[in-house]
């Protein structure tokens, strides 16, 4: 029983998430996060440009910028300036993150991730996995 409950929050913050992402500005991917601890909703995230920029994610040959910030970095800096931690949280992100937010995430001290679909690299995981994140791959979201 405390499985399936459990699975019933992580599909309903995979679809906060997924709300999260459809404010991204970015033509290529969506990606919108949020960060639970205790139950609670400390951040959320989506990728974006920094604060002051152009909301245009990509160049005019349709890369993506290298300032872009994804949406998990996003959700750990807002964190970081406010008076919460992510020391023991779980990570909701509707892509697997790639391997510098992955760094970030295990630095952060975020000890479980739940995702809906897999990004085209999977270092991130594999690291994450030898951090000791428990990593949760959840591709349905509907009851």
């Amino acid at each position: 029983m405390q499985k399936e409950k459990q699975l019933k929050y992580d599909k309903a913050y995979l679809r906060i998430a997924r709300e999260w992402s459809k404010l991204s500005h970015c033509k290529r991917k969506q990606v919108g996060a949020v960060i639970v601890k205790d139950r609670m909703i400390i951040s959320d995230g989506y990728n974006g440009t920094p604060s002051g920029f152009e909301n245009y994610c990509e160049d005019e040959e349709g890369y993506t910028k290298w300032y872009v910030l994804h949406a998990e970095a996003n959700a750990i800096l807002k964190v970081a300036a406010s008076t919460q931690s992510c020391q023991g949280a779980t990570l909701y992100i509707t892509m697997s993150p790639c391997k510098e937010c992955s760094k970030l995430i295990h630095q952060a001290g975020i000890t479980r991730l739940v995702y809906c679909v897999d990004y085209k690299d999977n270092s991130g995981l594999d690291f994450l996995k030898k951090a000791g994140v428990d990593l949760i791959q959840i591709t349905q979201l509907d009851d």
